[in-house]
Order: structure tokens, then C-alpha cells, then sequence
């Protein structure tokens, strides 16, 4: 693997990098949406209910309770949340097997921000089973440290997953890019007073302020990272 910056370029910048890069997974490294859906849609096919597709933006991005919980509210299922949840995690991992493929971008932004020595840790709302299959194919070498949805008390939109990525690492949130692709992760990050670059991955996201919002990761540098806000410096 190589990247980019060159070794200069690493030691000027070493006194601007952002202090830490806090990143999602789902949609904005690996591009897993339409996998979690067809999970979620074989599930409920097995037990006699076909989703329609305008469930598809409610439940994107979010906190699997609350998506499994919108499905099983539409649909009047009689299975329970933790037979749902097992149930659609394992259809996801089996699915993942055949290959999920990296969001355009994202394995040269990781090796950049590897190649500058940025503390980068990978926060995500799926569980740890879930992540640990994923990161087979990313590359947990590229993370300081990965925290999953069931190892934080509250999961996103709440601000718990990014306020303890940021204490793990030593870091003020507000000296914290976040990227996230969702407005669940958005407001998560926001919520713990990140700064959030914001990459919509099926739902528009407006810019505002302390968010700026891109087209895709390869619009992402360090530099870039570097030039959004003076607090990161």
C-alpha cells in the first residue's frame, strides 16, 4: 500500500494535522447500506412480510433498535427485537462475505491520515461481530481503535459514541473531525461539539455551521482537514 504524501510533506505538516479524525463506517468507508437493507428485507421475507421501499430512507444510518423498531411497528411482526437483531446481523455477515466494496476515496484517505500521523478512530453504530468482519477487508491497522454501537451505553444520535472516541484518545471533541454520511451520525457528532465534515450518503445533508458537506471522500485531504476550521490546528 502507498500513498501520496510524501515523507516532506509529513514532517511540515506534523505541527497542523488535525489532532484527531473520528470516522463512520457504514456508508462512508465501506459502502454497506444497500447490504444492511437486503438483510433487513431477507429477514422479514422469511417471516412473511415484504418491505416496501420507502422504509428504506427511515431506516438508514440509524441505530439498529431504532430501524428494527420502525420495521417491526410497519410491518406488526411478532418477533422480538433481539430475535430481529441476531437474526439480521447474521444475514449481514453472511452477506458481507461475498465483498462490500470501499466507498470511492476511502482507503487512500486512510493511508494519508496514517502517513500523518493523525490519531484516527473508527466509530460506528453496528455491533462489534459486525465491525470485526468488516474490518477484514478496510484494515484495522488504519484505526487507533474501533468502537462498536453495544459498546456504549447510548448509541448515535446521542453524542456517548464521539465523546468516548474522543476521551480514548486524549483529544477535546472540539479539536475532533468527524466524518459521518448520515444525519444520525451528524447529529451525534455535532451533539459532542465536533467539528463534522459530512459525506449524504442516500439522505441530503445541508451544510451548516461547524459541518461542511462534500461529495465524496476523495474531495478529503489532510490538508483540507487542516483548512477547515483554526480550532484543529
Amino acid at each position: 500500500m502507498t500513498s501520496s504524501v510524501s515523507v516532506a510533506d509529513t514532517r511540515t505538516a506534523q505541527g497542523a494535522r488535525p489532532r484527531a479524525v473520528l470516522l463512520d463506517l457504514d456508508g462512508t468507508l465501506v459502502d454497506t447500506e444497500g447490504i444492511w437493507w437486503a438483510a433487513e428485507a431477507e429477514v422479514f421475507a422469511d417471516l412473511g412480510h415484504v418491505l416496501d421501499e420507502v422504509h428504506r430512507d427511515v431506516v438508514v444510518g440509524g441505530p439498529m433498535a431504532r430501524s428494527v423498531g420502525h420495521l417491526m411497528e410497519v410491518t406488526g411482526t411478532t418477533a422480538t427485537l433481539a430475535e430481529l437483531t441476531v437474526a439480521i446481523n447474521t444475514r449481514f455477515e453472511k452477506l458481507i462475505v461475498r465483498g462490500a466494496p470501499l466507498m470511492p476515496g476511502a482507503r487512500r484517505l486512510l493511508t494519508e491520515l496514517s502517513a500523518y500521523g493523525v490519531p484516527t478512530a473508527l466509530v460506528s453504530a453496528s455491533h462489534r461481530r459486525t465491525i470485526d468482519a468488516m474490518l477484514r477487508s478496510l484494515g484495522r491497522e488504519h484505526f487507533d481503535f474501533t468502537l462498536a454501537g453495544d459498546e456504549v451505553a447510548r448509541t448515535k444520535p446521542h453524542p456517548d459514541p464521539y465523546l468516548t472516541a474522543a476521551a480514548r484518545l486524549g483529544v477535546d471533541p472540539a479539536h475532533c473531525v468527524v466524518i459521518e454520511d448520515t444525519l444520525t451520525g451528524v447529529a451525534s457528532a455535532e451533539a459532542a461539539g465536533c467539528l463534522v465534515v459530512a459525506v449524504p450518503s442516500l439522505v441530503p445533508i445541508e451544510p451548516a455551521a461547524g459541518r461542511t458537506v462534500v461529495a465524496s471522500l476523495e474531495e478529503l485531504s489532510v490538508p483540507f482537514l487542516r483548512s477547515l476550521n483554526t480550532r484543529i490546528h
